[in-house]
């Protein structure tokens, strides 16, 4: 995933812009971790309703007020706006741990053509490889919330046990979905097996699985 972005400059959402700008540096901040490349434009009305629960989503994952370890989570806004004053006024929305694109970098528009991004706003899911984990998560984060990361993070074949969200410390379960769900969804798994497994179980028939 690193080298999606060595040639190009990171800008932290803070009040000094800091820049990623080395390749170490952009190496630290992205290697084994999940990237959410969210594309968006300050004109969108859809943008602008998705944009505080997006911010709220990330928090909790990564905000210590709400977990003991952050996850390995990376939040990316790729600007489509039709100006750089449009792009400021964005970002003012956005939690100040993400990382964006200058306006000034015509990279941004060459992600939306590599992803085919189709529609706004569109939050494309990258495993720690580069490769997409989901095309477009928006009505993954606004159904599951929080609890989206789990199913990524199994996905993407991360392994940190120790993140945990501080609702779980009140007995809530680690999982909101069944296991072979998840895996069926994201492809992890290896079909034939997951079928032996649910026969096994007594799952064989029903057709759950046709709501995906």
């Amino acid at each position: 995933m690193v080298d999606l972005f060595v040639e190009h400059v990171l800008v932290k959402n803070n009040k000094d812009q800091d820049e990623l700008d080395t390749e170490r540096e952009i190496a630290v901040r992205l290697q084994n971790r999940i990237l959410m490349l969210f594309f968006a434009s300050a004109a969108c009305q859809s943008c602008q309703q998705f944009a505080p629960t997006l911010t709220d989503f990330f928090k909790r994952l990564t905000d210590e007020f709400y977990v003991d370890r952050a996850a390995q989570l990376v939040l990316l806004y790729i600007s489509l706006d039709q100006s750089q004053e449009q792009q400021e006024s964005f970002l003012k929305e956005l939690p100040k741990k993400c990382l964006f694109l200058a306006y000034e970098d015509p990279y941004r528009r060459e992600l939306e053509a590599m992803f085919n991004v189709e529609e706004l706003p569109t939050v494309v899911v990258l495993r720690p490889d580069g490769s997409v984990l989901i095309p477009n998560a928006v009505e993954e984060i606004l159904c599951l919330g929080p609890d989206c990361y789990r199913n990524w993070q199994e996905a993407a074949e991360i392994i940190d046990r120790s993140f945990m969200i501080s609702e779980d410390l009140e007995g809530r379960s680690m999982c909101s979905w069944s296991d072979p769900v998840r895996r069926l969804k994201y492809k992890v798994e290896d079909e034939k097996k997951k079928e032996t497994k649910k026969k096994s179980r007594g799952w064989g028939g029903g057709g759950g699985e046709e709501a995906w």
